[in-house]
């Protein structure tokens, strides 16, 4: 049951490390050996996977098309000390909106098989990742730009990461991330848009917080202002407090305790997350949870609309994706939602 948990919420490689430490003292042999396995396994992924991303960023870095990694590895690293502790499916770059056409015809070339079209790219479609799979293997790539992470409340402001950018020591090379700050509210927004249901997502944003006592507060205050995702931040923060017992930073304790919201919103997550997502929230819970995650009021619904009226392209029209049709779309959007969570869920 326990290593049933821990894979579901994504912790099976931070679990077994920390058994590993413990000598595996209590563990039964069949559970140890299968811990091993896993680990073993998922330390020559994220082998392969650390190769392809020097590949990638190679032939990006030859071409023009400025990258930089977040997520995966990356927090991996700063979060638990090693790539490759943490479990990945993909690698996550972000490129400029700009790129991303000339970026997918060398994904293409690279080898890789792209899920968007390069027609739909130069028709102006814009879906929720540009994802790219290598034909044979588990190797997937998704470039992000400033359009797709829509779930900023307010736009990304892509040359501000850019203009913080920082470069980091990945397996003995330089790779070009973002700064400290911006890649906790990155996870802490992204936590957010999948209602925190996994432990993975809350173990992030807290180690992310404790390993790093350089963290600017103010700084992250800021870039979470820009976008309108103040109590995101704050919520993230929380939910170690809630989760872990892990107390907050100094720097953000008094404003965590005002913010009754965030604490009745993490009160919500730790229902949800016995779940780990396979049973994800009815719609009605979905939507207050995003008016009152971007800040409630007006501000809130706003945003709520917005992402129920942005398709992506489960919204759309299947052989159309040449096609400029956001009206159409953006009506299949909510009644695709209305299928898929239903009012009861």
């Amino acid at each position: 049951m326990l290593l049933e948990l821990a894979e579901g919420h994504g912790v099976l490689g931070i679990v077994a490390v920390r058994l590993e430490e413990l000598n595996y003292d209590g563990v039964p042999p069949d559970a140890r050996e299968k811990l091993q396995t896993r680990l073993r396994a998922q330390y020559l992924f994220t082998l392969s996977m650390t190769a392809e991303l020097f590949r990638l960023l190679a032939d990006f870095g030859r071409a023009g098309i400025e990258t930089l990694l977040v997520k995966g590895p990356l927090i991996s690293l700063l979060a638990y000390g090693d790539p490759a502790v943490r479990s990945y499916v993909d690698l996550d770059l972000i490129v400029r909106h700009r790129d991303i056409l000339p970026a997918t015809q060398h994904m293409i070339a690279l080898g890789f098989d792209a899920d968007v079209p390069e027609r739909a790219i130069q028709a102006g479609k814009v879906p929720g990742e540009y994802l790219f799979k290598r034909p044979g293997t588990q190797r997937l790539v998704e470039l992000h730009t400033e359009r797709t992470f829509r779930y900023y409340p307010r736009p990304m402001r892509v040359e501000d990461l850019y203009a913080r950018q920082r470069r980091v020591p990945l397996d003995g090379r330089d790779v070009p991330v973002l700064s400290l700050e911006d890649e906790l509210l990155l996870n802490c927004i992204h936590g957010a848009k999948h209602f925190w249901e996994r432990l993975i997502w809350v173990a992030d944003v807290t180690a992310l917080a404790a390993r790093h006592p350089e963290m600017d507060w103010q700084k992250a205050r800021q870039a979470a202002r820009d976008v309108g995702a103040e109590r995101m931040l704050r919520v993230g923060l929380q939910l170690g407090v809630s989760v872990f017992g892990v107390p907050p930073p100094p720097e953000m304790a008094a404003e965590l305790t005002r913010d009754a919201a965030t604490k009745r919103l993490c009160r919500q997550v730790v229902r949800w997350l016995p779940q780990a997502g396979f049973a994800p929230p009815a719609l009605r819970e979905r939507a207050l949870f995003r008016v009152s995650m971007a800040g409630g009021g007006f501000v809130g619904a706003q945003y709520l609309l917005r992402l129920s009226l942005s398709p992506t392209e489960e919204d759309w029209v299947e052989g159309a994706e040449d096609r400029r049709s956001w009206l159409w779309d953006a009506v299949r959007r909510p009644l695709r939602l209305l299928r898929k969570y239903g009012p009861d869920g």
